[in-house]
């Protein structure tokens, strides 16, 4: 249904919402912000009161609102409206059309209220804009919003003819009514041909409003979140090896004992340490035997026959409580504490070991030369500051004689199925070579055969002719060192040289390359 059969202008009425009197109204209403969920509880709280008909309290838990919405102002104005106080039920509608211009029940409810008051041009300005932000639909459904309301195109044409009634307009007032008529919706049946009826006998019909009591609400899942939820639960001994145990917390931080960690025990009456005052000899079964003055722990408590469970040297039995004493744990002040420490040592505070400073004297003192019976300086002595016993010189010495000791060696390799190396000295004959050689490769001596390659030529000569008495090693070397090729006698005869032979046949190596 279109607005345009209503016949009054509404340009100077939609002006009304910026007047000076809505603004000066606006101030008692605070502009601070709040956390969504302060405003929440307020709204649940002020809605649970509406239903217990308590609107003062309603209205108290409403106005602690700082930055109150279109739906918490309307929910004001159905309070103010409980109560009969329409100037302030048409302050709150106010409000509620500035916060949300296209609230269509808004303006539905002020039209009615302005209408009580007298104010009929206005009052029909705001169905003229009720039904425009209806948008040409039947019904609008607030359910979605949390009003439970149906707001119907008749009610609004039913409301502008009560409108025309109070202004004396009844051919108008019934014009519109009958348009109203043709529209859809339940319960205009009845409510058509009364209101008609009225109006031919000239009484003017009582406006329709939202019912009372019927005020948006929060959703439902909001308010459920309001209720605080105990995620991590509350924590349960599962077991415990002190009986009657109902501690789920954790323990304070302790300061560690230099040296050790062990629990601090506050006074022997909070300890379960118990001493033993004389000895005791196993008397039955499941007693143990302790030696006077052994520290027991208090497993269990006494029982019957006057025992006590105890655990003693990693053992748990019976021993007479009359015999336990409480130990006291704590070292008496001036008094040394003796004890062995039994809990979990700390990291060694000492600082790790740091290389010898060399002394750069150039004079130094005659007893601190070096001789050849002198150890090298130990890790014992390189970790104290003390003053080591040999100088620059003396290193010097012991460096040139490992140096000769090297110069009178040479590094043999040989090339066999693998290869290996060897140092021998410059003077062994080949006969020990191939002794050396043999014990290194593990084979008998004279299994072996080692060949030799001249300089600049790729062919290898056996050493059997060479070996001689006064043939040595250092006839080989080159630079200190020496390569060799080593084959081995079979049964069978020589193998050639680069084959080696093994349970799955006979494999080709690598011969060797000329340089």
């Amino acid at each position: 249904m279109s607005y345009s059969h209503f016949p009054v202008s509404t340009d100077r009425f939609r002006g009304r919402e910026t007047n000076t009197d809505r603004t000066q109204s606006s101030r008692s209403f605070r502009n601070e912000r709040m956390l969504y969920t302060e405003l929440l509880q307020l709204w649940q709280n002020s809605v649970e009161a509406v239903d217990a008909k308590d609107w003062p309290t309603a209205l108290a838990k409403l106005n602690e609102i700082s930055d109150p919405t279109s739906r918490t102002l309307f929910n004001t104005a159905s309070c103010y409206l409980a109560l009969g106080q329409l100037d302030l039920a048409l302050k709150a509608l106010d409000l509620t059309i500035a916060k949300d211009e296209r609230l269509a029940v808004a303006f539905f409810q002020r039209g009615a209220v302005m209408m009580e008051m007298g104010r009929l041009e206005e009052a029909l300005s705001d169905y003229i804009w009720a039904q425009k932000h209806m948008r040409e639909n039947v019904v609008i459904d607030y359910k979605q919003l949390g009003l439970r309301f149906k707001l119907y195109s008749w009610q609004v044409l039913y409301n502008a003819a009560a409108v025309y009634c109070r202004m004396g307009q009844w051919e108008q007032a019934r014009d519109v009514l009958l348009s109203a008529s043709q529209e859809k919706g339940p319960g205009r049946g009845g409510s058509m041909e009364a209101a008609l009826e009225s109006i031919r006998s000239k009484q003017a019909l009582d406006p329709l409003l939202v019912p009372e009591g019927v005020v948006f609400r929060p959703r439902k899942q909001d308010v459920e979140q309001l209720q605080q939820r105990d995620f991590l639960g509350k924590a349960t001994v599962i077991s415990s090896m002190i009986p009657n145990d109902d501690f789920g917390g954790f323990e304070p931080l302790r300061q560690q004992k230099p040296g050790f960690y062990e629990p601090n025990v506050d006074g022997a009456q909070d300890s379960r340490y118990m001493q033993v005052r004389v000895p005791y000899m196993a008397r039955g079964p499941g007693q143990l035997t302790v030696p006077g003055g052994a520290m027991v722990f208090l497993f269990g408590e006494e029982n019957r026959d006057g025992m006590a469970t105890v655990i003693y040297d990693g053992q748990r039995g019976l021993l007479p409580a009359s015999l336990l004493e409480p130990a006291d744990v704590k070292t008496s002040k001036g008094k040394k504490d003796t004890r062995i420490p039994s809990g979990i040592p700390l990291p060694p505070g000492l600082k790790p070991p740091t290389r010898p400073q060399s002394q750069h004297s150039p004079a130094a003192p005659p007893q601190g030369h070096l001789t050849s019976d002198t150890p090298p300086p130990s890790y014992i002595t390189a970790t104290h500051s003390e003053t080591p016993k040999y100088t620059a010189k003396a290193r010097d010495q012991h460096a040139s004689s490992a140096q000769r000791a090297e110069a009178d060696s040479v590094v043999v390799k040989v090339h066999y199925v693998y290869t290996v190396a060897l140092s021998v000295p410059l003077d062994t004959t080949y006969s020990e070579l191939q002794e050396r050689v043999a014990e290194k490769l593990e084979q008998p001596a004279s299994h072996l055969r080692l060949r030799r390659k001249h300089h600049g030529t790729c062919v290898l000569t056996p050493l059997d002719g060479e070996m001689e008495p006064g043939h040595t090693v250092q006839q080989l070397a080159e630079a200190g060192r020496a390569t060799l090729w080593c084959q081995m006698f079979q049964l069978s005869g020589l193998l050639p040289l680069g084959l080696h032979k093994s349970s799955a046949g006979t494999h080709y190596g690598t011969r060797p390359q000329c340089i």
